[in-house]
C-alpha cells in the first residue's frame, strides 16, 4: 500500500502543480519534489457557508416577496462573500473582501433590524454578519501556525 501510494505521489509530482498533487493524493501536508514547497490546504468553510446563507437569503426574498433588490443584493454580497472565502482559503491573512462584504451587511441589516424589530430576515443576517466580522477579526489576530 505504501509503495503504490509513493508511486502515485511521484507521478502526480511530475504532471500536476503542487497543490493539485496534494489534493488528488489526499495528503494534507506534503513536500512536492519539483517545487520543494510545503502545500497546506485550508478551506474557509465558515466563509463559504456564510456566502451560501447570504445568497440563499436573496433568492428566498425574491421567491417569497418578488423582491428584485433582495435578489440583486443577495447575489452581489453572496458572490463577494464567496470570493472572499476563496481568498481567505488561499491566504489566511487576506480578509479584506470578506470583511467588506460582511461589515457592510452587518451595518445595513443591523439598521433594518433596529427599525423593524423583526428577526427575519434582517436580524438573522445582521447576527450572521456580526459573527462573521468577529470570526475574521479573531483569525487576523491569531499568530500564524509554525510548520
Amino acid at each position: 500500500m505504501a509503495r503504490s501510494r509513493r508511486k502515485i505521489r511521484e507521478q502526480a509530482n511530475c504532471f500536476l502543480p503542487y497543490l493539485a498533487c496534494c489534493y488528488f493524493v489526499q495528503i494534507p501536508y506534503t513536500v512536492c519534489q519539483r517545487t520543494s514547497k510545503v502545500a497546506k490546504m485550508s478551506v474557509d468553510w465558515v466563509g463559504y457557508g456564510y456566502a451560501a446563507l447570504v445568497t440563499s437569503g436573496g433568492i428566498m426574498g425574491y421567491v417569497k416577496a418578488g423582491s428584485v433588490p433582495s435578489l440583486a443584493a443577495g447575489l452581489l454580497f453572496g458572490g463577494m462573500s464567496g470570493f472572499g472565502a476563496y481568498r481567505v482559503s488561499q491566504n489566511p491573512k487576506d480578509i479584506w473582501v470578506s470583511l467588506a462584504a460582511s461589515g457592510t451587511l452587518a451595518g445595513v441589516m443591523g439598521m433594518r433590524f433596529f427599525k423593524s424589530r423583526k428577526f427575519m430576515p434582517a436580524g438573522l443576517m445582521a447576527a450572521a454578519s456580526i459573527l462573521m466580522v468577529g470570526k475574521l477579526g479573531v483569525d487576523m489576530l491569531q499568530k500564524p501556525h509554525q510548520s
